[in-house]
């Protein structure tokens, strides 16, 4: 594809995560291949100057947003929208100002709020699928499971619903990607149109290369949040703890859970907590461990981390869970524990340190998995190939609609 003129659109999190950090690679990329990028964003740290009513009417149709994108839209004339998120801030009145404007309309998918109001799958500790193909999003509200409010949750799951009924998911997107083959079929079950979901991973940029993999010690990076098996994490290395040469445990990240790691750490001295890092720190912390950590007990849709890891050729151990299990080879790239099992992770983690000539095995074939698949250059490849097929859907819809004006002026004539 020549160059075009693209807009980005992302809601920022008030805690950063691997969305805000792919939208961001992803900008980059486009730049670095020589397209426009026109960005418009909005972060959710504005909220807390809002009344609960106002943030809850804008996340139905934020009228801002609308006039706002209109504006661009015309000025700019980009060739097409990409939306890495837009919840709650930016709404689905991003669609509508595109529509107005004809312009193709790329949507990211990096959770499964479509399909589950508190956008994880989960609930209580453990997957939760009970909100999954429904038309209206019930037991989710009886659970409170948005924030912990049954206002919240309501809220969410009529906003989904309210946009299902009206065809905008349908209608209003012209392409949506997924970062994994899990989270696209987790989708699919939500109601999704399976001919409009493709999947498109992450990627590591700039390639940090391989690191030596000589600190002797495993690392976990990522939200300290109750679904990523902080706990499960924690649980493991108290039974690690008790091995007279038990392997130390370095944690990278900040979240709710940030004052029981912090109480862990100082009660056990072979974890350690580094709290929130830059990428180039936590590239370089990643490629020196000998092995990264990612217990999460719910349906990862992708997992940076993991793939950070490969380009460094650190091997990974990972719930057997959501798109986890479909990026760690099991054997081969790294192992494989049962999601919340603190015993089988301690098992793993015994069992991968104490073997040097398979640790350097797997890390010839992470560092060979990430430059099959996790690369830039071949990421742009796949972007360009998504942004065709929409742009092509949205000729094809158009070229439909019009059709059917003309069949309806015949019959009306007739």
């Amino acid at each position: 594809m020549d160059a075009i003129k693209i807009l980005l659109c992302h809601n920022y999190y008030r805690l950063r995560g691997g969305e805000d950090q792919s939208y961001e690679d992803e900008a980059r990329l486009l730049e670095s291949h020589g397209h426009e990028v026109v960005r418009y964003t909005v972060h959710n740290d504005t909220i807390a100057d809002m009344s609960r009513w106002v943030a809850a009417r804008r996340s139905f149709s934020n009228r801002q947003t609308y006039d706002d994108l209109g504006t661009i839209l015309r000025q700019q004339r980009p060739a097409l929208m990409h939306c890495t998120n837009t919840f709650p801030l930016i709404s689905p009145a991003a669609y509508t100002a595109a529509r107005a404007a004809n312009v193709p309309v790329v949507q990211a998918l990096h959770n499964y709020r479509l399909a589950c109001p508190n956008a994880l799958l989960m609930r209580s500790g453990r997957v939760c699928e009970d909100c999954l193909g429904k038309t209206f999003a019930w037991p989710g509200i009886l659970h409170r499971c948005y924030r912990n409010s049954a206002l919240a949750t309501s809220v969410v799951a009529t906003m989904v619903a309210l946009h299902r009924f009206k065809g905008t998911w349908q209608r209003s997107v012209d392409l949506y990607y997924t970062v994994s083959e899990f989270a696209r079929r987790k989708l699919i079950q939500g109601n999704l149109p399976a001919d409009k979901i493709a999947v498109k991973p992450n990627f590591v940029d700039p390639d940090p290369g391989a690191g030596r993999g000589r600190g002797g010690y495993a690392i976990f990076v990522g939200r300290l949040s109750p679904e990523k098996g902080v706990e499960t994490l924690l649980a493991a290395w108290t039974r690690l703890s008790s091995d007279p040469d038990g392997m130390p445990l370095k944690i990278v990240g900040d979240g709710p859970l940030a004052p029981t790691v912090k109480r862990a750490a100082e009660r056990n001295s072979r974890i350690e907590w580094l709290g929130s890092r830059s990428l180039t720190e936590v590239l370089a912390l990643v490629g020196d461990a000998t092995m990264l950590v990612m217990p999460s007990i719910w349906y990862e849709t992708f997992g940076r981390t993991i793939i950070e890891a490969y380009a460094t050729g650190t091997p990974v151990i990972a719930s057997n869970l959501g798109a986890m299990a479909e990026l760690v080879v099991d054997g081969e790239t790294g192992l494989l524990f049962a999601p919340g099992d603190a015993s089988d992770l301690a098992a793993k983690v015994r069992s991968l340190a104490n073997d040097t000539a398979r640790l350097s095995a797997m890390r010839r074939a992470a560092r060979r998995e990430f430059e099959a698949k996790y690369t830039a250059e071949l990421n742009y490849h796949l972007l360009m190939e998504l942004y065709s097929r929409a742009i092509a859907n949205r000729r094809n819809g158009a070229a439909h609609q019009s059709l059917a004006k003309v069949e309806t002026a015949e019959r009306v004539v007739s």
